[in-house]
């Protein structure tokens, strides 16, 4: 009895431990049996609910390994269908390798002639856009530079449709610079004032308004007034281009797209030049008026004077006032006197004459050679300003020295200018006085000469 006691203790202890070595299956137990009986009952009843879980679970085990082993099969059969078409392709591409090797060099070759192709409708880009800034056809036309900044920026190569649109714009700017076209814009006065005017493009060259020419900015793509407008003349034709509605009018163009224009414009006037002459050369033109001034005197005077010596010389008994009558009242005076007695008072006489008809002569032969000197003197000194400024500020701009330069030689210029016309005047009007001097010399000899014809009858 002790033993069985002992393995029934024994197969409970068993129990328990195959309890807690079990600790997947549900924890929550009924009670505690409390006979072996129901103990025997329990580990039974657990025993075939563990084989139904057993059951359960090996039937899921092999559900899934038939799933598993379906989906192996199915990557199985597709992994032989991509070798298979692997293989396939592989047969393709080594069949195409040789096309596909000839049409890929062709390629490059076509590539490498639209290359180059690209670049030159960049480069020509480039150009027309800079092309289109400075013309003054934009003025007109505003919008046409976006398509050639387009594409000179791009990196991508341009489509057919932009290419058709850039040919577009190179065919319109030569029919625009052949064509004198009539618009409106805004034009910016010589005040500063802006206001919307009428005006007359010639061309890529010029364009006018109210009479008057313009210049077109690219930094504002507007149309400004030349603050110092051509001659008269050119303005009055560009008047009548304006006026004019058909036909044909004549007009005075820049070729150069107004670089002459801008140039001619920049020219100093004569008020301007003769302001660089500074205070030397208005030196110089105050010398050169009062020699003008008293070479007119002079030659007037001579003119005067000579006209009067011929009528005395022609008619005796004219009551004249000239040397000529002066010189015969010397004879009437001393009757007595020899020949050579009277010859010298009658040298005398001429003598006194001289001076009245060279007065102002010397003068003016001193203006002649001192405007040269002061002339010199003013381009002597404008020379030192020069450097002096280019020790300053260096050669870096060649505008500044020969500005400097150019100031400096205008009162040589000037000097110039008036010396010339007045040595020229004064070795004119000496040869009037010559002329002068000689009729008193004649009419001295004259006298001279009939008294000596009647002393000789006297003594003889």
């Amino acid at each position: 009895m002790k033993s069985t006691i002992r393995n029934l203790n024994s197969i409970r202890q068993a129990l328990w431990v195959l309890c807690l070595c079990f600790a997947a299956v549900p924890a929550v137990m009924a009670d505690s049996p409390k006979t072996l009986d129901e103990l025997i009952k329990q580990v039974r009843s657990d025993s075939v609910l563990e084989s139904r879980e057993l059951a359960e679970r090996e039937r899921e085990f092999r559900n899934a390994r038939d799933r598993q082993a379906a989906l192996l099969q199915s990557v199985k059969t597709k992994l032989a269908a991509e070798r298979q078409r692997g293989a396939e392709l592989k047969n393709r591409y080594e069949t195409n390798e040789p096309a596909i090797k000839d049409k890929t060099e062709r390629l490059h070759e076509r590539m490498g002639a639209l290359g180059e192709l690209f670049g030159i409708v960049r480069q020509t880009s480039k150009d027309m856009l800079s092309l289109f800034s400075a013309s003054i056809i934009s003025a007109q036309l505003p919008d046409r530079k976006e398509t050639a900044k387009l594409l000179a920026e791009r990196k991508s190569n341009p489509n057919i449709q932009e290419l058709e649109k850039f040919w577009h714009l190179l065919l319109d700017e030569m029919v625009q610079a052949g064509k004198v076209a009539r618009f409106v814009a805004p034009v910016i006065t010589a005040d500063g004032q802006e206001s919307r005017r009428e005006v007359v493009r010639i061309g890529a060259f010029n364009a006018v308004s109210d009479g008057l020419y313009l210049r077109y900015l690219p930094e504002t793509g507007r149309l400004v007034e030349l603050g110092r407008q051509p001659q008269a003349r050119f303005l009055t034709l560009a008047k009548t281009l304006e006026e004019s509605k058909d036909g044909i009018s004549p007009v005075a163009l820049d070729p150069s797209r107004g670089a002459i224009l801008s140039l001619m414009v920049q020219k100093p006037d004569w008020s301007e030049h003769i302001e660089q002459g500074g205070v030397i050369g208005y030196l110089i033109i105050g010398l050169g008026l009062i020699g003008l001034l008293l070479a007119a005197e002079r030659t007037f005077s001579l003119t005067r004077l000579h006209r009067k010596m011929q009528e005395q010389r022609s008619d005796s008994e004219a009551e004249i006032d000239t040397a000529i009558r002066r010189l015969r009242e010397v004879a009437q005076e001393h009757p007595k006197l020899d020949a050579d007695a009277l010859g010298l008072k009658l040298d005398q006489a001429i003598l006194g004459e001289r001076p009245k008809i060279k007065r102002f002569l010397p003068t003016i032969a001193i203006f002649a050679s001192v405007a040269p000197l002061l002339g010199l003197l003013g381009t002597v000194t404008g020379m030192i300003e020069t450097f002096q400024a280019i020790t300053l500020f260096g050669t870096g701009d060649p505008k500044l020295m020969s500005g400097g330069i150019s100031g400096a030689l205008v009162t040589t210029e000037m000097g110039l200018v008036v010396a010339i016309p007045l040595l020229l005047l004064h070795s004119w009007l000496n040869g009037n006085t010559r002329k002068l001097i000689y009729l008193l010399d004649e009419e001295s000899a004259a006298l001279v000469a009939s008294r000596g014809g009647q002393v000789r009858v006297v003594t003889g």
